[in-house]
């Protein structure tokens, strides 16, 4: 069990997290966190009680449920992270919100805009922290990327280009192709590219999309094309069809700043002016790279706000509303949605 942390003098008590859900990105969650001093995590939850059990077991955690209801309940908990399919984030979410927990909710918060705003809402009205698990933007090198955009190292920014795409097609059973559970490529992968975009050059005032879907009705190969009225453009792409590149490039007028893969989650930059040599920033990655946005969550819960200016509620719902324009145009929808999804756009 974590020690108190010495900080400035003062002795701080560990963060209590809770986990909802077993699953692979909840164990390395996990992992992570027993890397920082100041987390204990203190309880875990699933909708199978042997699988909180075996998961307690597995990773030493003092107390197991067989429900969601039991783990938002324990007072004990300081904030529950959230790791369950995409479907499945708003009821878990909300149901630790409304009972006075803290959320840091896997990405994407939920699977259109409105259920994000229900969640901003519910924890606002709580007063309650709520963060979307967008690690990326808490990521070192790439708070150092958005300072160098910032100081004008590269000039204005003229052009985004990135792309997520791992090896596939994952068999017909897999989530990542269940409408059910909120599969596809756009929310799985895309909201990274996406997000990137988003946090250099803002909402876009374009947005075209095209994409090759599954069987079963959901994208497995994306591009995206967004243009804004400074005449920049963003040039995104995932999918679940090859391995590509995983990498990322930001162009000014003055010069490029590169992302080698994987962009996402990067550990080194290299930045490219005119008429000087290239440099590098580099932050080697420590365990699975969870650690910052952990950390964050920390500093948030003990200052006792409501939302991170990392990843702001803000910030949060204009990706997802994008991300809802984007499926309206490529036809994606979902039966937690109530199957329409959003309304169809004409793609410009």
């Amino acid at each position: 069990m974590p020690r108190p942390v010495p900080c400035g003098g003062m002795t701080l008590p560990p963060v209590r997290w809770g986990i909802l859900a077993t699953g692979q990105i909840a164990a390395r969650f996990v992992a992570d966190l027993r890397r920082l001093p100041d987390a204990e995590v203190v309880a875990v939850a699933s909708r199978s009680g042997p699988a909180a059990d075996a998961f307690a077991r597995r990773h030493a955690i003092p107390r197991a449920y067989g429900d969601w209801a039991s783990l938002a309940a324990d007072r004990d908990v300081d904030v529950v992270y959230v790791a369950t399919p995409h479907s499945a984030h708003h009821p878990a979410a909300k149901l630790c919100l409304a009972a006075g927990r803290a959320v840091l909710c896997e990405k994407p918060l939920t699977l259109d805009a409105g259920s994000a705003r229900d969640l901003v809402a519910t924890a606002r009205a709580a007063g309650v922290f709520l963060m979307e698990a967008m690690w990326t933007r808490c990521n070192p090198t790439i708070r150092r990327l958005v300072q160098l955009v910032g100081d004008g190292a590269i000039g204005p920014v003229t052009a985004v280009h990135a792309e997520f795409g791992v090896a596939g097609p994952p068999p017909p059973e897999h989530r990542l192709r269940d409408p059910a559970l909120g599969g596809g490529a756009l929310l799985d992968l895309g909201i990274y590219p996406v997000t990137l975009a988003h946090l250099l050059l803002g909402q876009p005032d374009r947005t075209a999309a095209w994409a090759w879907l599954t069987p079963e009705g959901v994208d497995q190969q994306t591009g995206l094309l967004l243009g804004y009225a400074s005449g920049a453009l963003a040039a995104l792409t995932c999918g679940f069809v090859g391995a590509g590149r995983n990498a990322a490039a930001v162009t000014g007028l003055a010069g490029r700043i590169e992302l080698p893969a994987p962009f996402f989650r990067p550990t080194r930059l290299n930045l490219h002016r005119a008429g000087a040599d290239p440099t590098s920033f580099e932050a080697p990655l420590v365990g699975h790279g969870f650690g910052p946005e952990a950390a964050e969550v920390h500093r948030c819960v003990r200052a006792g706000v409501l939302e991170s200016p990392l990843v702001p509620h803000a910030t949060t719902l204009e990706v997802m509303a994008l991300l809802d324009a984007v499926r309206a145009q490529i036809g994606v929808t979902y039966p937690a949605l109530g199957g329409s999804g959003p309304a169809p756009v004409r793609s410009p």
